[in-house]
C-alpha cells in the first residue's frame, strides 16, 4: 500500500505502540462481520494491508475461512506475520492496496484493519476491495476514531499540539476525517456496496504505568511516534512531562484511557 515512506516500517515498533489495541478490537470487529449472516462460514478472504497478521489471524479463528491472504507492502510487517500466524490456511504476500494483486470475483471476503487513513486514494482502496470480492461478498474495514476516543493519541496530540502548532501536522485527528461515521458510509455506498453498516467497536486501553505509556512513542513508527522523535531532547521531555501531569493515573500507577475504532461493513451485489 502507498503509505507515506517509512511511517509503518517496522513491525516490533508497531506492535508496542498499536499493535497489542489492534488485536484487542480485531475479535470484536469479525464477531460483527458475523452478525445477521454477515461474514462467510468457509470460502476465501483477503485481508489488505494485513500488517503483523492481527486481523487475519482473527478472522482464522471467528470466521473459519477456507484460505486467506493478507497483503501488504512492507516487508517487515510480513516477515513478522508470517513468523506469528502459523495457520497453514493463510499465505501473506507483497502487494498495492490500490493495485491488489488477484483477479475479479477471487474472494467471499475482503478487510482492513487501521489502514485506510493511511492510504493516498481511499475511494480507489474500497472500490479494489469490491472489485475483487464475489457477488454478494462483504467488504469490511474498521478505523481509529482519532478525532475523538481514540484517547491513546488524542491526549499526545492535544498536549503536543498546545506546546507546537506543527503537531497538528502530524495528528490523525486532523489529516483523516475519512474517520468518521458519514465519510466511511459515504466510502462504501460510493464503492456500490450494498446494506452499509457502521458502528463503534470501544475498548479500554490499560497501561502498568506511565512508562507503559510513553515508551511506545519513541519508537518513530507512526504519525505520532514521528512527530516524538523528531523534537529534540528538551522538548520531547517538556512534552513528556506535561503528558504525565495530564492522564489520569491511579493510585498504583496504572492509566485507563478509552480506544475507540470504527467500523464499516457493506455487502457487493449479487446472489450470496
Amino acid at each position: 500500500m502507498p503509505i507515506e515512506p517509512g511511517l509503518w516500517g517496522a513491525g516490533d515498533a508497531y506492535e508496542r505502540y498499536m499493535g497489542r489495541w489492534s488485536r484487542e478490537v480485531a475479535p470484536h470487529f469479525v464477531e460483527w462481520l458475523g452478525g445477521s449472516g454477515g461474514s462467510p462460514s468457509g470460502g476465501a478472504g483477503i485481508d489488505v494491508g494485513c500488517g503483523t497478521g492481527i486481523l487475519t489471524a482473527a478472522v482464522l479463528e471467528g470466521a473459519n475461512p477456507e484460505r486467506i491472504v493478507g497483503i501488504d507492502s512492507a516487508p517487515g510487517f510480513l516477515e513478522l506475520a508470517r513468523a506469528r500466524v502459523s495457520d497453514p490456511r493463510a499465505t501473506f504476500t507483497q502487494g498495492d492496496a490500490l493495485a491488489l494483486p488477484a483477479p475479479d470475483d477471487t474472494f467471499d471476503l475482503a478487510v482492513s484493519g487501521l489502514v485506510l487513513n493511511f492510504l493516498p486514494d481511499k475511494a480507489a482502496a474500497l472500490s479494489e476491495m469490491a472489485r475483487v470480492v464475489r457477488p454478494g461478498g462483504l467488504v469490511g474495514l474498521y478505523v481509529w476514531d482519532y478525532a475523538g476516543h481514540m484517547q491513546i493519541m488524542r491526549h499526545f496530540f492535544d498536549v503536543a499540539s498546545a506546546l507546537d502548532p506543527r503537531a497538528r501536522d502530524f495528528d490523525d485527528g486532523v489529516k483523516a476525517p475519512v474517520c468518521r461515521p458519514s465519510p466511511l458510509r459515504e466510502l462504501f455506498e460510493g464503492a456500490g456496496l450494498q446494506g452499509v453498516e457502521v458502528r463503534a467497536i470501544d475498548i479500554a486501553a490499560a497501561f502498568e504505568s506511565f512508562d507503559d505509556y510513553w515508551t511506545p512513542f519513541l519508537g518513530g513508527t507512526g504519525s505520532a511516534p514521528k512527530y516524538c522523535m523528531s523534537l529534540d531532547e528538551p522538548a520531547r521531555e517538556d512534552l513528556r512531562e506535561r503528558l504525565r501531569a495530564r492522564l489520569p493515573t491511579g493510585p498504583d500507577g496504572e492509566i485507563l484511557l478509552a480506544v475507540r475504532a470504527w467500523a464499516a461493513k457493506g455487502r457487493l451485489a449479487g446472489a450470496r
